[in-house]
């Protein structure tokens, strides 16, 4: 599971982390240099090492031909007898090149920790692999020493901490556990029910199933024409269904994206809005579980981020298959969060302190439904450095959503949550040109990063982030006022976001893999810019001072 925010830092205000005050104006059209808005985005040229876009007949064609070739790919890249390889997802560059991610199985078991991306030249010659463990996957016995039944019993156990009331698992599934160090026979356990804050619980444990020690543990929640009247982003249009004389929120040109009222339940889909006209929500606050306005805000949120993904990357719908996810929005009592849940393929959004600050800003969208990307591509584990990539990666992108609409309710900035009130006195949940004014976020790498809660870890990434596309130093963008140092005192110079943006999506889609740590996210974006842009490039050595300024070396 993967929320907006850490609930265990919560005061009565949200988060009891102390947030220095933002310095943002209500006017102001001094820009930064490296600014740049969607329509010079889309003017630039396109990279030939940029993903093209694919239809879903051609997507589906290529990946039957790489899982038609799997055993031939799995002996080519010096996997063992037992291993095979099982097709996720496939990506085709402007110039032809097919970056193809892949699971492994061995002897049948699936191999957690073990995915890998092949790349292929038009030409048909491999252009090399990224792995997610340079291990051997081998293991002496395919036989379990402790049962299922002792595995699970731990799982109830790591789950209670969370405030679950379960007292059962959800199942037991034998697995190679590859995630860290030698390759071991595991069991992998699911136990669900709610968390103490009232977020669904789907945590994940991995136990070795020779010794019965617990190896690892993530969340799988991770914490999304008609006329929308909106409480964050104004008076938008919506793509609405009418069905008889009724008309509801069903947008057929975003993948048949569905948004739905949860009306204070936690479970279910709850029903699907719907209105006697075609204008949903009245502009204002409520603390109504029946009020639209949240459901505008969510339906709006969606189309955005579906438009970015499509128009930046090339990207039809999270899986990238033109299917679109559902949303639901007044979930819980006063719930202060929001979250992806990619067993459900949905996002999903409480209303606030006082149900009154729904959780469903146009960033809050964009970073939710990017975490179902983040899942469908590179699976970056829940956990450590990686899942501070995670959390990274959804704020990066919601950034990019923000910017890409470009609404004047909502201008584009690098503040995460600016509009929702979270903390309660109109300060930003987090700061990407220096992620600690939030008071928990790591401005720079340490050994102890990956220690702290994913959602502070990711300001490393946050940072970096900022550096690539603004530079180092003082300057007003929209009307904000940042102010991003580096570690050692270096200068940075920005190359604007839309390069940025390119290079991180690259860099997840065809480098990064669920295992990747801070220094493979700068490997990764360093290939990512090698191929877009030519390794020596002013981008390539931007990307090198972007990471030495959050003290991510070689």
């Amino acid at each position: 599971m993967s929320p907006l925010y850490a609930r265990h830092k919560r005061t009565t205000l949200a988060v009891a982390t102390a947030v220095a005050a933002g310095a943002l104006l209500s006017t102001g059209l001094a820009t930064s240099a490296n600014a740049q808005t969607p329509v010079e985005a889309a003017a630039a040229k396109t990279p030939a090492a940029a993903p093209t876009s694919l239809s879903a007949a051609a997507r589906t064609t290529l990946i039957q031909q790489a899982q038609a070739g799997a055993a031939q790919t799995a002996q080519r890249i010096g996997l063992g007898a037992k291993e095979k390889l099982v097709v996720k997802d496939v990506v085709k560059d402007v110039d032809g090149t097919v970056h193809t991610r892949y699971e492994r199985t061995y002897a049948g078991l699936p191999v957690l920790g073990g995915d890998l991306v092949v790349h292929t030249a038009k030409s048909g010659k491999a252009e090399g692999v990224t792995k997610a463990t340079k291990a051997t996957i081998k293991v002496a016995s395919l036989k379990p020493q402790i049962t299922a039944a002792k595995a699970e019993k731990q799982a109830v156990g790591a789950a209670k901490t969370l405030g679950s009331a379960k007292t059962s698992a959800d199942g037991a599934r034998k697995v190679i556990w590859a995630g860290s160090g030698k390759p071991v026979l595991a069991y992998e356990t699911v136990v669900g029910g709610l968390q103490d804050d009232g977020t669904p619980n789907q945590l994940h444990v991995i136990t070795d199933a020779a010794t019965g020690k617990k190896l690892f543990e993530y969340q799988g929640i991770e914490n999304a024409t008609g006329t929308g009247k909106t409480l964050y982003s104004g008076t938008v249009s919506l793509t609405t269904t009418q069905s008889g004389s009724t008309y509801n929120l069903t947008d057929a040109s975003h993948g048949s994206h569905k948004t739905y009222n949860l009306a204070r339940k936690t479970s279910g889909k709850g029903t699907l809005v719907s209105n006697s006209t075609n204008t949903f929500g009245t502009g204002t606050a409520s603390t109504s579980s029946s009020d639209q306005t949240a459901a505008a805000d969510a339906a709006y949120g969606a189309a955005e981020t579906w438009d970015f993904y499509k128009s930046t990357f090339g990207r039809s719908g999270i899986k990238n298959d033109g299917v679109g996810a559902y949303s639901r929005v007044h979930y819980g009592n006063a719930y202060v969060n929001a979250f992806w849940d990619d067993s459900c393929f949905c996002m999903t959004y409480g209303d606030g302190d006082g149900n009154a600050d729904p959780l469903t800003s146009l960033d809050v969208a964009g970073h939710e439904m990017s975490h179902g990307v983040t899942a469908n591509t590179a699976g970056l584990d829940y956990s450590d450095e990686s899942g501070g990539l995670n959390e990274a990666t959804s704020d990066i992108f919601g950034t990019g959503v923000e910017f890409f609409a470009n609404n004047a309710s909502d201008p584009g900035d690098y503040l995460i949550g600016e509009k929702i009130d979270i903390n309660g006195d109109g300060t930003p949940l987090r700061y990407m040109d220096k992620p600690s004014k939030d008071g928990g976020s790591a401005d720079y790498w340490s050994s102890s990063v990956g220690s702290l809660d994913v959602h502070y870890s990711s300001g490393v990434a946050n940072h970096f982030f900022y550096l690539l596309s603004e530079g180092s130093g003082a300057k007003t963008i929209n009307g904000v006022s940042y102010n991003s140092p580096t570690k050692t005192g270096s200068t940075v110079t920005g190359i604007g976001r839309a390069k940025a943006l390119q290079i991180w999506y690259k860099a997840l889609t065809t480098y990064f893999t669920s295992t990747t740590d801070y220094s493979g996210a700068r490997a990764g974006t360093l290939s990512a810019a090698a191929a877009l842009y030519g390794s020596g490039s002013t981008e390539y050595n931007a990307v090198k001072a972007a990471w030495t300024g959050v003290n991510v070396t070689s």
